[in-house]
């Protein structure tokens, strides 16, 4: 059975990060399901489009796939302050499961939570958490065993890619490439 991987909505998400992912994820064959985490299947991106998810918090079953967060502000925000997806967070990377975070999100969500601790990672120009663990690079993406992490909206693409490559192997993530003419 093929795992769901999930991408994260809230109120403020950077629209070019997350349905860049969903979109290119898609394009390589894997489940994806998108998440609201508010109490309503609509969500208003930073730029006002309003997207329309899968599933809210509630339904979603923790298989083992990806747990992806695009950023945006306050839409990185809103996804740290989600109790039930800090909790999933947490027992996600207690069992050593793939994580992925772009823009804002590596460092106000995943590195307050203290889940980017000893490991590389990007996030956008001056959101760096300092003293929370993480060795901040200045990398569009930056891979470091399960966790993958985007720099902002013009790494989008290699940032999904990437969860494709870690996820199918290179071979299938420079197909999908290809056909988007990257």
């Amino acid at each position: 059975m093929m795992k769901t991987n999930y991408v994260f909505f809230a109120d403020g998400f950077e629209e070019i990060e997350a349905l860049t992912v969903v979109d290119v994820l898609r394009r390589a064959g894997m489940q994806v399901t998108t998440v609201s985490v508010t109490d309503s299947y609509q969500v208003e991106g930073a730029h006002g489009v309003t997207v329309l998810t899968d599933a809210l918090m509630g339904d979603v079953n923790d298989e083992g796939g990806w747990l992806i967060l695009p950023g945006g502000m306050p839409g990185a925000t809103n996804l740290r302050d989600c109790e039930p997806l800090q909790r999933l967070l947490a027992d996600h990377a207690g069992r050593n499961l793939p994580t992925a975070a772009i823009c804002a999100s590596p460092s106000v969500v995943l590195a307050s939570l203290r889940l980017l601790d000893g490991r590389r990672a990007t996030c956008y120009p001056g959101m760096e958490l300092d003293g929370c663990g993480a060795q901040w690079m200045a990398d569009m993406v930056v891979c470091d065993g399960n966790i993958v992490t985007g720099r902002g909206p013009a790494a989008a693409t290699e940032f999904a890619l990437a969860i494709v490559a870690k996820e199918m192997g290179k071979a299938k993530a420079d197909e999908v490439a290809g056909g988007m003419l990257v």
